[in-house]
């Protein structure tokens, strides 16, 4: 049992962006007037990253739009910011936690927030033009190697999930020449299932972007004196000359300092329903792995959505503490812009659920689909249908069976 933080209690926030920020402003804002101290391993103040695979890499986006908060914004808080380190372990018996300059901070209350890490492919490191997009630095990488490839850039997008799906289509809208390698037969098979992924290579086939599916990468190889800097090397024997390669393959927890910690660690921290993952502990975003009520399953969510009401949750329920806390039961939401193209989901699909398309046009790729497990209403998708997607949502609170959602749909 952890109990109620103290008015004048040190909170100590580590992690830096969206789910960090949430959950110091949410302490602030439920009145505690203690020091709120928020470190991150980044050298910038907090900024979004949804815009990095789009109107940030694109350019029509300058650095200061993508910030949370400007900087007097951040001071009218009273946080005390900390940038540029990097958490390296956690004591929960002395309540200390060390960074990589040696230092060290004590806290009545911390909140676990560092997000993830982009996965790399084994072997690509120290090549030139090789990049993963997941900080600003990376995206400013990327966008440095498009405008010195010029007009026509050779672009190989390793990975057709959100984040390579969303670069590959600002790519293009550069006037790259894009291809996208994806190991699964389809698309995003994995989150929205087989169907509803085949509409989205059709997105980018329509578009012009070539689109291989079923067919890993064995290597990547720098190639200096070549046609292009890298060689793509895929499993089927074939090769792509690229000016520039992303790779986006998924991201892992970053929870290697928590390690020794006594906080549970499986595919992210593990929470109770109210985010509580130690005494004195919580945590909130893409790391944290909660007992999530709506399942009664351990979730971990890498949604924007859920970085912002899990951070507020979290920081809500720490300064409670155990007895006085609320369990974090979202209704999960996300959205990704391809090309012309909104896609929206919300609620939880599952690889098995039955897809019932209730509205629009798969061919159009305009549509509202429904997702059923057994006889309940799990999850809804929409192709450019925003309104219509969110007119489910009271349906999902309310636990709907999916013959109520079909009677809705055709209401």
């Amino acid at each position: 049992m952890t109990d109620p933080q103290p008015t004048e209690s040190t909170i100590l926030v580590i992690g830096a962006s969206l789910a960090g920020l949430r959950a110091a402003e949410e302490i602030r804002h439920e009145g505690h007037g203690g020091p709120v101290i928020v470190v991150g391993d980044e050298q910038h103040a907090p900024y979004d990253r949804p815009p990095l695979s789009k109107q940030f890499l694109a350019g029509t986006w300058d650095v200061e739009r993508i910030h949370h908060h400007a900087p007097d914004r951040l001071d009218t808080l009273g946080l005390e910011f900390r940038l540029g380190r990097r958490a390296t372990s956690l004591d929960t018996d002395a309540r200390t936690v060390t960074f990589d300059d040696g230092t060290e901070l004590h806290y009545d209350g911390l909140v676990v927030a560092t997000g993830a890490r982009a996965r790399r492919l084994p072997g690509t490191g120290g090549i030139p033009g090789v990049w993963t997009l997941r900080t600003l630095d990376d995206c400013l990488g990327v966008r440095a190697g498009l405008e010195s490839a010029g007009e026509g850039a050779r672009v190989v997008v390793i990975g057709a999930g959100f984040i390579g799906s969303e670069v590959a289509a600002t790519c293009h809208g550069l006037g790259a020449r894009v291809t996208m390698v994806e190991a699964l037969p389809t698309p995003l098979g994995r989150v929205l299932g087989d169907a509803m992924g085949e509409v989205c290579a059709g997105l980018h086939r329509d578009n012009g972007v070539e689109l291989l599916t079923g067919v890993g990468v064995e290597r990547l190889s720098s190639h200096p004196g070549g046609p292009t800097p890298v060689v793509v090397h895929l499993m089927d024997g074939n090769s792509l000359d690229a000016d520039l390669v992303v790779v986006g393959v998924g991201v892992e927890p970053a929870v290697d300092w928590l390690e020794d910690s006594g906080v549970t660690l499986e595919n992210g921290v593990v929470c109770d329903q109210s985010l509580f993952a130690h005494d004195r502990v919580v945590a909130a975003g893409d790391v944290a792995r909660w007992m999530y009520p709506a399942t009664g399953e351990l979730s971990r969510v890498e949604h924007w959505t859920n970085a912002a009401e899990g951070g507020a949750a979290a920081a809500r329920n720490l300064l409670a503490g155990s007895a006085g806390s609320q369990p974090y039961d979202p209704i999960p939401f996300f959205w990704s812009d391809q090309y012309s193209t909104k896609i929206q989901m919300i609620g939880v699909p599952g690889p098995g659920d039955e897809v019932v398309v209730v509205g629009g046009s798969v061919d159009e790729r305009k549509l509202v689909a429904l997702y059923r497990r057994g006889d309940r209403l799990r999850a809804v998708l929409a192709f450019s249908q925003p309104r219509q997607l969110m007119s489910y949502r009271p349906l999902l609170v309310a636990g709907a069976s999916f013959d109520e959602a079909l009677a809705s749909a055709r209401s």
